[in-house]
């Protein structure tokens, strides 16, 4: 019978502990002993010194700044769809077409030349996108004035809808 009563002593008393050491971790001011105490309610403006229990707030708060840039870069990640920093666009691979099969067609097409364009002008940029097919695939505007890696995007999403057809001398 002893036994279990010393039990629930020690244990009561380190619950005591626990919630006074919690209490002032927290914050609250500390009770100081008794000559302090009655000079502190004088002066009306005692305060513990807890520089000890507010450094690890300190690194608490850094440790929350890490994380929260580390949200926000997976974040953008997911919504750039897996894209590296400052890509706009996905890569060809990412769609499902190898980047050396649009290196031929583009090779072909306008030497590899971003800004090239048709003689009459009807084709142009690395793909020799025509104005109605880039805008079938989400382009808007001129192809040769896109970006290469747009270039290289839109030309995927045209191979993942029909294989090497739009290219009918280069992509054979």
């Amino acid at each position: 019978m002893w036994i279990p009563r010393r039990k629930l002593i020690t244990a009561a008393t380190a619950l005591g502990l626990g919630l006074g050491v919690a209490t002032q971790a927290s914050g609250a001011p500390a009770h100081p002993p008794g000559k302090q105490r009655a000079a502190g309610r004088q002066s009306g403006t005692h305060r513990a010194n807890l520089t000890l229990l507010e450094r690890p707030g300190d690194r608490f708060e850094k440790s929350l700044e890490v994380a929260h840039r580390q949200v926000e870069k997976a974040e953008a990640l997911r919504v750039d769809g897996g894209r590296a920093a400052g890509d706009r666009y996905p890569t060809p691979e990412s769609v499902g077409v190898s980047s050396a099969t649009l290196d031929a067609i583009a090779s072909c097409e306008s030497g590899g030349d971003p800004s090239a364009a048709s003689a009459d002008g009807t084709y142009r940029g690395k793909y020799q996108f025509d104005y109605g097919t880039w805008a079938s695939v989400g382009g808007s505007g001129d192809p040769a004035a896109a970006p290469e890696a747009e270039q290289d995007y839109r030309a995927a999403l045209l191979y993942v809808r029909g294989g090497s057809s739009p290219w009918p001398i280069c992509g054979s």
